[in-house]
């Protein structure tokens, strides 16, 4: 293989161009005619059919059923770990370069059906154009940067030669990944988690949300598509007391790779720790999880723009991001402008279906997603001054427009617990120092955001802002592949700094090699 060119990131088509909006129009008419169909498990490479199934809706629409997927069973699970478990050695031994060809063919195949993949991520998941664009670009990036990463890691730079010998270090596969994805992000993160693993020579069965499965099923044709071996991979959608805990927990199983909830992620971390007669190792456990991201607005600042980043990274795919400001923390002396300017901001939103490009905010995921992120906001009004109420909402899908909540105390439930929807609760700091303090006071450490002019605040936030991913002057949301390696601390997860440098050993282990020559 030649030399690749140096990675870029995918430029988003621009919709405001009337052919990409005619062009969009198109796919969202072609997946819409696709509405209902039955997508059956993809066992290495055998279609599976169950009577059990996983009615996918449109959240815009619950009354229109995006697709039905076939749920596995335990036996269908434990047949499956046996297939990926008994190919794994093949497929390691597959020269890398030839992964990675696979990969880049499927960012090439993902780059032609960009817009396709924009309208399913509409239909199914709740995105609006822009945000499934950049979502769908984001899978393309992760593609185009871990083949590149594979090619540095199948070449890897020497180490310090002893007199007399020859020494090396090589990296090898772990073994059968179970990949567990969210539904916020059913192509990028599946995509990327599921990329990793593969090209770095693993087997992998993946468990997608049973919020999107559909938006996965078609990812994994594509994986068919660019070459990848149908023995190399599952798709298993099933309910986690059916399958999750098995695949976590089967001896034959070497890491897992999640993204989702705190809970979820614990139970697995601990799942995970206890060793299963029959199993060779510890297992790997690669999780991101939650978040209560803060932006901190000093009293030196761009106002103006620090109420645009609150903006939009508050209510962006309506809050539904593990790094999306629920918490902006707002220094005394800028504090009632800030939530004049803010709220007025936030009552021009609007909401409505994600097939209109006409709305900025789309529905949450469901129905039940919806009745607790109303309850939330119930709790907020107790603790806090309500100044824009989305707690009510129009339309037939799960609607609810932007929630705005001032005065909120550290101690505040809607100021520690994660929402996980578009409810925004501001506080008020004393100072720098007290913002500082403000932000770091809770479980989480995903991203975190500072508006300041000042440049001894700016640096100590860089020193004390306990975050993974901290941006200055900008919104804390839209991490990009190459650029902002992604992943947080404490509760947030393992810090995997997904898109970065160092994501693909959490796939690898490392094997030095010295042998005698004189």
């Amino acid at each position: 293989m030649n030399k690749l060119p140096e990675f870029r990131n995918e430029p988003y088509t621009d919709f405001s161009d009337p052919e990409n909006r005619k062009r969009m129009e198109a796919a969202l008419a072609k997946v819409r005619a696709e509405f209902g169909k039955d997508y059956d498990l993809l066992i290495s490479g055998e279609k599976i059919a169950t009577p059990d199934k996983l009615v996918s809706l449109n959240p815009s629409r619950p009354a229109e059923v995006v697709g039905k997927h076939s749920k596995a069973s335990r036996e269908i699970a434990m047949t499956g770990i046996q297939k990926v478990y008994s190919y794994h050695a093949t497929w390691a031994a597959t020269p890398a370069m030839k992964r990675v060809e696979m990969l880049l063919k499927a960012a090439s195949i993902l780059r032609e059906r960009k817009l396709e993949f924009d309208a399913w991520l509409c239909f199914e998941a709740g995105k609006t154009w822009p945000e499934a664009e950049a979502e769908t670009a984001e899978a393309i990036d992760f593609c185009e940067y871990y083949a590149r990463e594979m090619v540095r890691f199948a070449h890897p730079p020497g180490v310090v030669q002893m007199p007399g010998e020859r020494d090396e270090m090589r990296y090898l596969p772990l073994g059968v990944g179970i990949v567990i994805p969210p539904w916020n992000f059913a192509l990028a993160i599946l995509a990327g988690m599921t990329v990793a693993a593969l090209v770095t020579g693993n087997t992998v069965i993946i468990k997608p949300s049973s919020e999107t499965p559909i938006v996965g099923a078609k990812f994994v044709e594509l994986l068919l598509e660019a070459g990848f071996p149908a023995e190399s991979f599952c798709y298993m959608p099933g309910s986690g007391a059916a399958i999750g805990d098995l695949l976590v927990e089967h001896p034959k199983t070497r890491f897992i790779s999640f993204t989702g909830s705190r809970d979820v992620g614990l139970r697995i971390n601990e799942l995970a720790a206890k060793h299963q007669p029959g199993q060779l190792w510890i297992k790997r456990v690669v999780a991101e999880m939650g978040g209560k991201d803060a932006i901190v607005v000093d009293g030196e600042c761009e106002l103006d723009k620090a109420v645009d980043g609150v903006l939009f990274s508050a209510f962006g795919y309506q809050g539904q991001k593990c790094s999306a400001c629920s918490r902006a923390i707002v220094h005394e002396r800028v504090y009632d402008e800030f939530l004049e300017k803010l709220k007025a901001r936030t009552e021009q939103l609007s909401v409505g279906p994600t097939d209109d490009p006409k709305y900025y905010m789309g529905p949450v995921i469901s129905d039940g997603a919806r009745n607790s992120i109303r309850a939330y906001i119930e709790v907020g009004k107790s603790e806090g001054r309500v100044l824009v109420d989305g707690s009510s909402s129009d339309g037939d899908g799960y609607f609810l427009g932007p929630t705005l909540i001032a005065d909120i105390d550290a101690k505040a439930r809607i100021f520690q617990e994660e929402i996980f929807g578009p409810v925004l609760a501001v506080s008020k700091a004393r100072d720098f120092e007290h913002a500082l303090q403000m932000a770091n006071d809770s479980q989480y450490g995903l991203t975190g955001a500072i508006y300041s002019t000042n440049a001894k605040h700016v640096e100590e936030a860089r020193e004390k802002f306990f975050v993974g991913n901290l941006y200055v002057n900008r919104k804390c949301t839209g991490a990009m592949v190459g650029a902002h390696p992604f992943g947080g601390f404490n509760m947030s997860g393992t810090d995997s700094k997904a898109g970065g440098p160092d994501y693909l050993l959490l796939f690898l282990q490392a094997k030095s090699i010295a042998e005698k020559v004189a």
